[in-house]
């Protein structure tokens, strides 16, 4: 298989800009590490990071993007607003700390890193983002792990509708319903844990596919994430796993595929549920 930078897919957003269809997580990254694994990732043409205020490496990831080379529009910068600063006005000061360990002055992408719903704040924590993109301090902006309801609940309150929803999603938990409503609200799918975190790499189903087209079973799935339009942020520290992550334009799943890979959906979710997750 081969693939350039080129060819590599972008996702349109709402605001007028794409996301890179493959991008770099660093979830569980150890601050210590993430210079590194950032580095290695950009070098092997990722141009999409993913990082969270509550990782705590966003400062890692900012070392790796002065170290890069690369000019700031070269590389899609994705951060996430934790549940402790789910209030209006909590939100600039909590995005302008992520900026700062960064390095930049601006975010490509900002996300609510959880609704809370019991803790009902936040709409007004979305009201936040919104100020905070119209002040120029985000490109885009979105939210993570919300269900259709909270979802329904920002657009009904404010009129606006996140760019993106990033979500557990992967041949075990599928999503469907969830991604009904992305669709029609006009909403890209973007998927956390894309591989299981390892679940489905053993299933024989991926190993037989994986086997048909001389590849791994982690780009089996991501391969098949892509063809239904998702956007993915594998993640990992190993050079070559690196590498083979980005890799997976060079082969098509066939339709009998794809139903086949369909066919795991078992609800099985790794992460907590949304609506009771209180962090």
């Amino acid at each position: 298989m081969s693939s350039t930078l080129t060819t590599r897919p972008r996702t349109p957003l709402r605001g007028g800009t794409s996301i890179p269809q493959v991008g770099f997580g660093v979830f569980q990254v150890p601050d210590a590490e993430t210079t590194r694994a950032v580095s290695l990732a950009l070098e092997a043409g990722y141009r999409s990071v993913d990082t969270a205020a509550v990782y705590g490496n966003e400062a890692g990831v900012g070392r790796a993007l002065a170290q890069s080379g690369l000019a700031r529009d070269d590389v899609f910068v994705t951060s996430k607003l934790w549940i402790d600063s789910l209030a209006r006005d909590a939100v600039r000061p909590a995005l302008e700390r992520s900026l700062e360990l960064l390095g930049l002055d601006r975010l490509d992408l900002y996300l609510i890193h959880w609704p809370s719903p019991a803790r009902g704040r936040y709409v007004e924590a979305w009201e936040g983002l919104v100020a905070a993109r119209d002040a120029g301090l985000v490109r885009e902006i979105g939210v993570s792990n919300f269900e259709p309801a909270h979802l329904r609940a920002l657009v009904a309150a404010t009129g606006e509708t996140p760019a993106v929803n990033q979500v557990e999603l992967h041949p075990a938990l599928q999503q469907r319903a969830l991604r009904d409503v992305h669709a029609d609200l006009g909403i890209v799918t973007e998927a956390w844990s894309p591989l299981g975190q390892g679940t489905v790499l053993d299933d024989p189903t991926v190993v037989r596919v994986a086997a048909a087209h001389g590849v791994t079973p982690a780009q089996v799935v991501l391969r098949w994430h892509l063809e239904q339009g998702t956007v993915v942020i594998p993640k990992s520290v190993t050079p070559a796993r690196i590498a083979s992550n980005l890799d997976v334009l060079g082969f098509a799943l066939t339709a009998d595929e794809v139903a086949a890979i369909d066919a795991l959906d078992a609800a099985g979710r790794i992460g907590p549920h949304p609506d009771t997750f209180e962090g």
